[in-house]
């Protein structure tokens, strides 16, 4: 299997492309509800038994994010103990699952059509399952990956995981416009319409918006049964033999046997305790996470439509949106190219400053009153700068900064917070951007410059190691 390359690039990239669709739900299922979200308020708040509020339908709209923050948790003992690969296996299934029940959640329980508060709890529930989906998939996916993949490529194989995370928002996007099709998302203001509103829009509309991600579920689960356990894991469990030969079918039989050695050396994880090599190397993952969600960058993903309006954009900054997914897939693809050549500290540095420089250009024409082209491309520029860098390359890190022995449990650790973050962000921006722009980006531009000297000064370059020299490296 050996080749001048010294791996079967075709055989890994089949094995990655499987693995990213667990990216690319992940990217699915938190974008689904942009699109079914005016629709579904349309649905609840007809509901006799109860008052469907604003902040209630905020619960609702986030409540996957509490699904995310259990199941990014959870992902270290289920990595652990089930594998890398049946964890997927599983994670597949609540996305399935969660997509048929956000589609009819009154199955066996309720009368169909008919809102209550019941349902509304019921809805949620299907929600927050798809959540623990997610949570699964953002950890053990780049894990996975980092597991399967030669060294030299192993940064731009798990950058891939990122793009198919930004391809599956903006998959979702174009499924949930062409669902939609010449229907109208109600209008409502103050609990009530403004108009009559679309019976099938807030009957039917968001069921299929949600249905549509079952369809994906159900794509990954079968190819999951086609790519093996990775060769970390099965030495883990004592499976050498069959790691052996996975690694001769990815490396080659000589370098195969010296990658075997090596794992087999550092191989302990029953024994090693998450503070084996210190505090320093598990403070450094959670970091990562928070610095990730710090920076503020779901604030402007999950919001933009809103941000470009205010900025003076026309027709709603629907277009600016679908323009900044564009530049966001280019800058995400430069990423996957350069990660390997450069390594990852200087992307995240350079991301770092760039992101800093959009977000204080947005806060400085906030200031002065200035509208149109400026703002809007500081916003491009800001979330450009952010895929380049911290979007693809902080999952790189948290999947093989980690040595062999604790890299379940300190993955878990590092993705749940990133996960509470994420929530605290995106719940806090539309207090703090309505109290000020200014202050909302002049606050995410200082975490940007926070975020450039923390991995200045204490993140190590990881580029061409192999996850065995974490070992060594933390040891030190």
């Amino acid at each position: 299997m050996g080749n001048k390359r010294g791996y079967n690039l075709s055989y890994v990239v089949a094995i990655t492309l499987v693995a990213t669709l667990g990216g690319l739900l992940f990217g699915y299922d938190t974008a689904v509800v942009s699109g079914a979200e005016k629709g579904l308020e349309g649905f609840f708040i007809r509901a006799i038994d109860f008052e469907y509020t604003k902040v209630l339908h905020g619960i609702t709209s986030a409540s996957a994010l509490i699904g995310c923050i259990v199941g990014g948790a959870v992902s270290g003992f289920f990595a652990s103990r089930f594998g890398r690969r049946n964890s997927l296996r599983f994670a597949s299934v609540l996305f399935f699952l969660s997509a048929l029940g956000s589609y009819y959640p009154e199955f066996l329980l309720f009368e169909r059509g008919i809102p209550t508060q019941d349902l509304l709890i019921t809805f949620n529930l299907y929600r927050i399952l798809g959540g623990v989906g997610v949570g699964l998939a953002s950890a053990i996916v780049p894990m996975y990956i980092a597991e399967i993949a030669p060294s030299n490529i192993r940064g731009t194989l798990v950058s891939c995981n990122q793009f198919a995370i930004i391809f599956g928002m903006l998959v979702v996007y174009f499924v949930n416009f062409m669902i939609l099709g010449n229907h109208e998302n109600p209008v409502i203001e103050n609990g009530q319409f403004v108009k009559a509103p679309d019976l099938w829009t807030i009957g039917e509309g968001w069921r299929q918006m949600f249905l549509s991600e079952a369809y994906v579920a159900a794509v990954f689960g079968i190819l999951l049964f086609f790519v093996p356990k990775t060769p970390r894991y099965l030495v883990l469990i004592g499976q050498n033999e069959r790691a052996f030969s996975i690694l001769t079918k990815i490396n080659g039989t000589n370098k195969a046997k010296a990658i075997l050695a090596d794992i087999q050396a550092t191989s302990k994880e029953k024994t090693e305790k998450l503070f084996a090599y210190g505090g320093l190397v598990v403070l450094i993952g959670i970091l990562l996470s928070v610095f990730q969600q710090a920076i503020g960058i779901n604030a402007v993903l999950y919001y933009a439509p809103r941000i470009f309006e205010s900025a003076g954009a026309e027709g709603g900054g629907m277009m600016q949106t679908v323009i900044m997914g564009i530049v966001n897939i280019v800058f995400t693809v430069v990423a996957i190219v350069t990660v390997d050549k450069f390594g990852r500290k200087p992307l995240l540095v350079i991301g770092s400053i760039g992101m800093a420089v959009g977000a204080f250009a947005v806060a400085i024409c906030d200031n002065f009153g200035l509208k149109g082209i400026v703002p809007v491309l500081s916003v491009i520029v800001y979330a450009a700068f952010f895929m380049m860098s911290w979007g693809p390359i902080c999952w790189v890190l948290i999947s093989e900064i980690f040595p062999n022995t604790i890299r379940g449990k300190a993955v878990a650790i590092a993705v749940a917070a990133q996960w509470i973050f994420n929530y605290i962000v995106s719940s806090t921006f539309p207090p703090l951007y309505d109290f000020s722009p200014m202050v909302a980006y002049g606050l995410y531009g200082a975490m940007c410059i926070l975020a450039a000297l923390f991995v200045w000064k204490l993140v190590p370059e990881t580029k061409g190691k192999t996850l065995e020299d974490m070992n060594k490296l933390w040891k030190k």
